[in-house]
């Protein structure tokens, strides 16, 4: 497929005003406290390709998938899908025009899956709302057809979901995201949820799905080992934050920023090259007070007094893109 971008945010950014009431702000002499979630996030997402985001907990980056989807409206920036703003889209009348382009599949399979629905219910919703089949008839055979695509039987539609272990439950959820034929998935820690044998299985279904359906996707994940299996191109987060953009072979091979570095170091070595590692040193600072300048600094052996003032910006770096005063003044080898 020709590299088009599908999916362009830009100056994303999310914020929660965490407070107390404010009769008790004003009893105790606080000011309001605004969590930025997500702040000043950029990206593209092009046709036919796997763009991964990765993080520890807390980093926002299942805020930017839910912003993506529609489920929380931005604070500011903006998403544009396939040219067309999606805000906007979203509250014009004729939205499901654009809605049924794009789906979410959700981190929890044991959550996400109505359990007084029968599982025929649960993957035909997308079709009744979207109008997508003429008559029952036509409703029960094309669910027949999305259940066999995801590795489970058409019976399996008069069945309900606490009848099914968790990797079944997640192939359910891939059938009722498909079943509006969309372009776009986002995947939320898909498999986090699951066996890592299981895992395996789903992603590797994932993998067989996009080939076969020219699908993109957007993945959310912490785990570094599936990020490398499924990705074409990794944004790495922290704090709200994107602090790296690079293809999925750059980042591994040759990681710049010195948070991706670490969170690579965390990986367990199957090769036992014997390679000493540098642990993550110190804890995520909180997000309501976030420190000065480079928010990576106080956990950061390359900072100084530049980072400590001074927030750095996503530059290009060769094919990639870095935010780090280190990497550009030469000072991370």
């Amino acid at each position: 497929m020709a590299e088009t971008a599908l999916l362009k945010v830009r100056k994303l950014a999310k914020y929660f005003d965490v407070s107390k009431p404010w009769l008790a702000r004003v009893l105790e002499n606080q000011p309001a406290q605004i969590l930025k979630a997500v702040d000043d996030v950029s990206f593209e997402i092009n046709k036919g390709e796997t763009f991964s985001l990765v993080g520890e907990s807390g980093c926002g980056k299942s805020t930017v998938a839910k912003l993506v989807v529609g489920l929380h409206e931005p604070s500011g920036g903006e998403i544009l899908f396939d040219g067309t703003n999606l805000v906007e889209a979203i509250n014009r009348k004729d939205s499901n025009l654009v809605r049924r382009r794009w789906q979410m599949i959700f981190q929890d399979p044991f959550a996400s899956l109505n359990p007084r629905w029968r599982v025929r219910d649960i993957v035909s919703e997308p079709i009744r709302v979207f109008k997508l089949a003429r008559s029952s008839a036509e409703i029960r055979e094309r669910v027949g057809e999305l259940l066999t695509q995801v590795g489970l039987s058409p019976v399996d539609g008069d069945k309900f979901p606490h009848e099914f272990s968790g990797g079944q439950r997640q192939r359910i959820s891939i059938a009722r995201a498909l079943s509006s034929e969309p372009e776009f998935l986002v995947c939320d820690e898909p498999t986090s949820a699951l066996d890592v044998s299981v895992q395996a299985q789903i992603l590797n279904l994932m993998k067989d799905l996009q080939r076969r359906l020219g699908l993109t996707y957007m993945f959310i994940s912490h785990n570094l080992a599936v990020v490398y299996h499924v990705s074409d191109k990794i944004g790495v987060m922290y704090l709200g934050r994107l602090c790296e953009i690079a293809t999925a072979n750059q980042l591994f091979k040759a990681p710049k920023h010195p948070y991706t570095r670490l969170l690579i170091n965390t990986i367990p070595d199957m090769d036992m090259t014997r390679v000493e590692r540098a642990p993550i040193q110190g804890e995520v600072p909180n997000p309501i007070d976030p420190p000065s300048g480079c928010t990576f600094h106080p956990r950061c052996s390359l900072a100084n007094e530049r980072c400590r003032r001074e927030m750095p910006l996503l530059r290009n770096d060769g094919s990639s893109l870095i935010a780090c005063h280190a990497v550009e003044e030469g000072r991370h080898t």
